[in-house]
């Protein structure tokens, strides 16, 4: 057997493997053997056949494929011992020359990732408050929620709500058709489509109007984008928006255990603050991982990237099917295929897989561990939110030795971002970075043509 490693390259080897004559006879005589003893060959008993009548009878084909599915995994791994090579991961097998046999192997190495001097780095995070403008835009959207509408008789204004009674047309063909239809006039609205709400200004009870508007190319109706819809309205009445006085008895209709305004307010205050420190808090860790990653060197074979594009492929396919569409409705209505989608989230893909890289190494480098105390409070807090009567049968599903053990990677690459932003606002001693370079240790995983 020759074996040609012809170069490394984005992190995979790629190698030329060739069998010799001889080599390739003793796999053919082999498989002769095994094929025998499973074939039927009419005139001879089973397992008896001489090799030309099997071969006669299964084609020289079938033996060679035999031969083939025992000879490439054996010669693969002879090859790597042969060039030493760690396998990161499954290898992609072209074959070259059926017999004698050559092929091409492409093979992922461990990934290289050198963290740079990320205990030197210094961020300081930043702080939002609520302020008495945030508190009072809150007080308002609950104003209108608390607001009333009354009937009035004059033409209809932004703000207002209509009722009327729709009907139109695409091509002739029905499109929007709702008797008591109710609508609020909100400026620049998109609903139903651009154009409409300017279209009610100005209509009184009783008043009659027909027009068109232009259905934009992007509608989700694919059938009607980019057409002219044709509307008749028939207005049967216009309410007014009576907003509540900001006064005690707002808060008080807001929720029973408010007595003032001014525990509303409070409440309102501790609710933003609270929200705007866990929003403060991510953004900060998003802050210093991209630092710490920008500082590091790291090189990954395609594998990863295009798995994890696998992934993020997925997660919108589920989310276009519990909207019920599929993918093939989406790609039809963008216009696209599917290898330009996945091109579109490769930037992604691999953004995630170098992040996911650093972090992994980091918490080997920190020697960061969760124990199994630590899972256990952890799987405590995830069910403490399940209802009492499931809290049992939940925690059963979290308490096995898989579901623990993602718990334990969740919880390690959780305290490592945390000794990164305490390290990244000094709040840790600062000590001399780790510069070695490390590799990750390849999976058990068989060779596939």
């Amino acid at each position: 057997m020759k074996v040609t490693r012809d170069k490394d390259e984005n992190r995979q080897a790629f190698l030329t493997v060739e069998m010799e004559p001889t080599e390739m006879e003793s796999a053919l005589e082999a498989a002769y053997k095994r094929l025998v003893k499973r074939v039927i060959v009419p005139g001879f008993r089973k397992g008896k056949a001489p090799r030309a009548m099997l071969e006669r009878h299964v084609g020289r084909e079938g033996l060679l494929d035999e031969a083939l599915d025992k000879l490439i995994p054996q010669a693969y791994e002879d090859a790597l011992k042969e060039q030493e090579i760690e396998p990161y991961a499954r290898p992609t097998v072209e074959i070259s020359q059926p017999e004698p046999l050559i092929f091409k192997a492409t093979i992922p190495l461990p990934p290289h990732v050198k963290p740079g001097d990320y205990k030197s780095l210094r961020l300081e995070p930043e702080t939002t408050e609520a302020t008495e403008e945030n508190i009072n835009a809150v007080i308002e959207q609950l104003r209108h929620q608390q607001a009333t509408w009354e009937p009035i008789e004059r033409t209809a204004a932004e703000g207002d709500l209509i009722i009327f009674d729709i009907e139109s047309t695409v091509e002739g063909k029905p499109f929007i058709t709702q008797p008591g239809a109710q609508y609020q006039i909100i400026k620049d609205n998109p609903a139903p489509i651009p154009g409409f709400a300017a279209q009610m200004i100005g209509l009184a009870p009783g008043e009659e109007k027909t027009f068109e508007l232009a259905i934009p190319d992007d509608y989700p109706q694919s059938e009607v984008a980019g057409k002219t819809g044709s509307f008749t309205i028939k207005v049967s009445g216009v309410k007014e928006e009576i907003l509540p006085e900001v006064a005690d008895e707002l808060a008080q209709a807001v929720d029973p255990k408010f007595e003032t305004l001014e525990q509303l307010k409070q409440q309102i205050r501790d609710d933003m603050t609270s929200r705007a420190a866990e929003r403060d808090r991510a953004n900060f860790e998003e802050k210093v991982i991209n630092s710490v990653v920008d500082l590091s060197e790291v090189e990954f074979p395609p594998l990863l990237a295009n798995m994890e594009i696998d992934s993020l492929l997925e997660q919108r396919v589920n989310q276009l099917e519990k909207s019920g569409h599929s993918l093939e409705d989406y790609l039809a209505s963008a216009n696209k295929t599917e290898e330009e989608v996945r091109e579109e989230l490769r930037p992604m893909a691999i953004q995630r897989v170098t992040r996911s890289l650093v972090l992994e190494q980091l918490s080997e480098t920190e020697q960061v561990t969760a124990s199994e105390a630590d899972i256990d409070a952890e799987i405590d807090d995830m069910t403490q939110s399940t209802p009492e009567a499931r809290r049992e049968e939940f925690r059963k599903l979290l308490d096995n030795p898989q579901s623990r053990e993602s718990i334990r990677q969740l919880l390690i690459r959780r305290k490592t971002v945390q000794l990164l932003t305490e390290t990244a606002q000094g709040k840790l001693d600062s000590e001399n970075p780790t510069e070695e370079t490390t590799e990750k240790e390849a999976p058990n995983e068989q060779p596939t043509e």
